[in-house]
């Protein structure tokens, strides 16, 4: 079927949208101008488009039941089996509903997502079944994935279920609490601020923000192509390593990688750390609202990592102190432009385009009223500033990017990793069903302080769980390497964890 062609008066009203004044005249000129160009259109709408093949059988899933879902963590239950052999045979595997998974439901914790059904697996969905892991379903997340608490995702929150009434951290909030229940061994997350981290924090668990690049985004509801991360979530250091080999490595497709290959992550964690040097940074304690237990408990890590042959040194980076704010032209007008008003993909960037996600994301634009309250805020600041300020803090944000990058890079070479609170709290109770906007907002992002400069930056971080606090919540300790610097962030992780057994 041919492309819709315009008249005149429609040509003249996009042209008004441009701020070009055409007379009927002109509108007329240039329709008949651009009657070759809607031809060429024509081509490409009735070609056949190259998408991933989607392989092993699967069932479309279904809601959970309640009874099936105590911490709300489940978006979808399904059953797809991988390869009977492979690094990761008998793992079962909770997807993060911002991916796609051929055949099941993703809504991306979001309202206006519902009923959407993707066509192709990601690719790191396609490795993990290459490698012999059975996908036990999506796990849900926070709306659009625009908040580090667990309380903005749709149609339910997700409690933690280590500490029952408390916030399970975002976005990847189902991935980290299902992992935290042990009713999967391995999840996937995603991470534009920190949302792999905070929820492997506040639940206990180990999860990993890889380099920036070094697994593929492909098939993954894209925010910021600068800071969208995805990586593993898993109950150990062993488990996490095995994963991120399966899960790193260029698949062609993506444009945020830059070829860097995995490494065999799992040799490294039976090194030791003698000989290497650990940098705590002061400017990671003691953040505005910080729980003084929570650094009191990441130092006392520090202590247990010198007791098994580190060096560990005061690191301070004055400019950590002012990383977060860095970042935050960078996710809001960069997310607000590239996720909701180009429809999650944009332009100007090679790799798979879904053109049934694009088609389904587009109907906010008519529903924006469903929006979280954290998006909501997200994308009124971004368009604000965006549109009334020329795009420049966006790119000054980016140029200041390569000052922080830089002061992380000289920190990391006096030293093998830097080490500081994944938060600097602890989880916090759910909000009321009643709660304020205020509330809601504040709740969602008093937690990223520490996390949030790494995405910007693209160095790999870990969270590694070092407590739990005298109350039963959990504590992460965040180590940061240099860019494809994993392996050694899995030797000290590795070392971290038996400290604590």
């Amino acid at each position: 079927m041919a492309i819709q062609r315009p008249d005149a008066g429609a040509i003249a009203a996009v042209g008004a949208e441009l701020g070009l004044s055409l007379s009927p005249a002109d509108a007329a000129s240039f329709l008949g101008l651009m009657q070759g160009l809607f031809d060429a259109y024509d081509v490409v709408d009735h070609m056949a488009e190259p998408l991933p093949p989607v392989r092993y059988p699967r069932t479309p899933g279904r809601r959970p039941a309640p009874e099936e879902n105590p911490y709300g963590a489940w978006a979808v239950l399904s059953e797809i089996r991988g390869a009977r052999r492979g690094k990761l045979a008998g793992k079962t595997v909770a997807i993060k509903d911002n991916t796609c998974v051929a055949g099941m439901a993703m809504q991306n914790g979001a309202s206006i997502l519902s009923g959407y059904v993707p066509e192709i697996d990601a690719t790191i969905v396609t490795r993990l079944l290459d490698e012999g892991a059975t996908i036990l379903g999506k796990a849900q997340c926070e709306y659009y994935c625009a908040s580090g608490g667990s309380h903005t995702s749709w149609p339910n929150w997700v409690e933690n279920p280590v500490v029952p009434g408390h916030n399970a951290g975002g976005s990847s909030s189902g991935s980290a609490a299902l992992v935290a229940a042990g009713i999967v061994d391995l999840a996937t997350g995603g991470d534009q601020g920190g949302s792999i981290r905070i929820p492997a924090s506040f639940c206990g668990i180990v999860g990993m923000k890889p380099t920036h690049g070094l697994v593929p985004y492909t098939g993954i509801f894209p925010v910021e192509l600068t800071v969208d991360h995805t990586g593993p979530m898993t109950r150990t250091v062993a488990d996490n390593a095995l994963m991120l080999e399966v899960l790193a490595g260029p698949d062609g497709l993506d444009p945020r990688q830059s070829g860097a290959p995995s490494q065999p992550y799992s040799q490294a964690l039976s090194r030791g750390v003698a000989g290497l040097t650990i940098g705590v940074v002061p400017e990671g304690f003691d953040r505005p609202g910080h729980d003084p237990a929570v650094s009191e408990a990441v130092r006392a890590a520090a202590d247990r990592l010198a007791r098994a042959g580190a060096r560990v040194v005061e690191m301070p980076i004055p400019l950590h102190a002012r990383g977060a704010a860095i970042w935050t032209p960078i996710f809001l007008e960069g997310a607000t432009r590239l996720m909701m008003e180009e429809n999650a993909y944009g332009t100007n960037a090679k790799g798979v385009y879904l053109e049934s996600l694009l088609d389904a994301h587009a109907r906010w634009h008519g529903r924006a009223d469903e929006l979280s309250d954290t998006l909501k805020l997200g994308i009124l600041m971004g368009h604000y500033m965006g549109s009334r300020h020329s795009g420049r803090f966006y790119g000054k944000a980016q140029n200041l990017n390569r000052a922080l990058t830089g002061a992380y890079n000289e920190a990391l070479a006096r030293c093998d990793a830097l080490l500081m609170p994944a938060t600097p709290i602890a989880a916090m109770p759910l909000p009321a069903a009643d709660a304020s906007r205020e509330e809601i907002v504040t709740s969602a992002f008093a937690m990223t302080a520490n996390t949030a400069p790494f995405c910007a930056t693209g160095h790999p971080s870990i969270s590694v769980p070092v407590g739990p606090l005298p109350d039963g919540r959990p504590v992460g300790a965040m180590l940061t390497g240099a860019h494809l610097g994993e392996m050694t962030l899995y030797r000290i992780a590795a070392a971290l964890e038996a400290a604590y057994r």
